[in-house]
């Protein structure tokens, strides 16, 4: 496990978390209200995503609203996404609108990750950009019974 140094208007040694696909599957919120939906099947759904510091990159921030998510290749001096790798300690969130792709760093531990989506790991996210699983992210592999 690899320790950034990431500013959070203090700088702070946070170390990057490595999680697996089904961590990451459910909602993740920020504090100022942007919220991402990672799906198991690598789809993933936002709200307010314009809201963050990081979507100033990106062509017309106001729609992105969904794509696909996946841990880069193992070893790629690239982020380069595959969706068959099953652990990492950085997402490639790529949007269905306007071409646009942003990185997004796990940091914190694998029980208590946060997600920063940046352009630059070393400089980290504003605080209100940091994304924290929802209390109820455990449920979300719970499926509902069948009808019939």
């Amino acid at each position: 496990m690899g320790t950034l140094t990431v500013s959070c208007g203090l700088a702070a040694v946070i170390h990057a978390a490595e999680v697996s696909a089904d961590q990451v599957a459910g909602r993740w919120i920020s504090e100022g209200g942007t919220s991402l939906t990672f799906h198991e099947d690598h789809a993933f759904t936002a709200e307010d995503f314009d809201e963050l510091a990081v979507s100033s990159g990106c062509e017309n921030p106001s729609a992105l609203s969904s794509g696909r998510w996946a841990f880069p290749t193992e070893g790629s001096p690239l982020i380069t996404p595959d969706e068959t790798v099953t652990r990492g300690t950085v997402l490639s969130l790529t949007f269905s609108a306007g071409e646009c792709e942003v990185t997004a760093y796990l940091f914190g531990d694998e029980d208590d990750p946060v997600l920063c989506p940046t352009d630059d790991a070393d400089v980290g996210c504003p605080m209100d950009d940091y994304l924290r699983p929802t209390p109820d992210h455990g449920s979300r592999l719970v499926k509902p019974p069948a009808v019939g």
